[in-house]
């Protein structure tokens, strides 16, 4: 199964120098997403993922005051058997329950530097946009215009 983990470039650092990226919560394609994108095709679903695991980066970013406002999207291939979904806590939400190896990390997906001020502001209102504030939501719309960029986990170094 294809998942997409978010992180953060702390987080990034650590999984390069342990090799591995920690098991958590992750965003994949899961029976609830195929049913809501019924009318989509696979890319378009994993695309969503994509976009909801860079949503949840701004929740960490919100929790982690000290690492860089880039939101960061692991891209992994793992086995089934270490996958639960979860669609009882939101549409296409995984748990990992092992660490995956970076060899089977796909691709990383990193906000370019000029997306910092409005990751900053958006991980600053995530939370209140999470409770249904539209001026908040507004914010984090501005974050989530910018496009991430793609990474082969052999330029994952390069990013610090």
């Amino acid at each position: 199964m294809r998942v997409y983990l978010p992180s953060t470039l702390t987080a990034a650092r650590t999984a390069l120098a342990d090799r591995a990226v920690p098991a958590g919560l992750a965003f994949a394609v899961t029976p609830a997403v195929r049913e809501w994108y019924a009318q989509s095709d696979l890319e378009e679903m994993e695309y969503a993922a994509l976009l909801a695991a860079a949503r949840a980066c701004l929740r960490l970013l919100d929790a982690d005051a000290l690492a860089p406002r880039r939101r960061v999207v692991f891209v992994a291939d793992v086995d089934d058997g270490t996958v639960r979904v979860r669609d009882d806590l939101d549409r296409g939400v995984v748990e990992v329950t092992g660490t995956i190896p970076l060899a089977k990390v796909r691709a990383v997906h990193v906000d370019d530097p000029e997306a910092e001020p409005a990751v900053a502001a958006a991980a600053a209102a995530i939370l209140e946009a999470d409770l249904g504030g539209e001026d908040a939501a507004f914010v984090v719309d501005g974050a989530e215009g910018h496009e991430l960029l793609w990474y082969a986990t052999q330029e994952l170094a390069d990013l610090f």
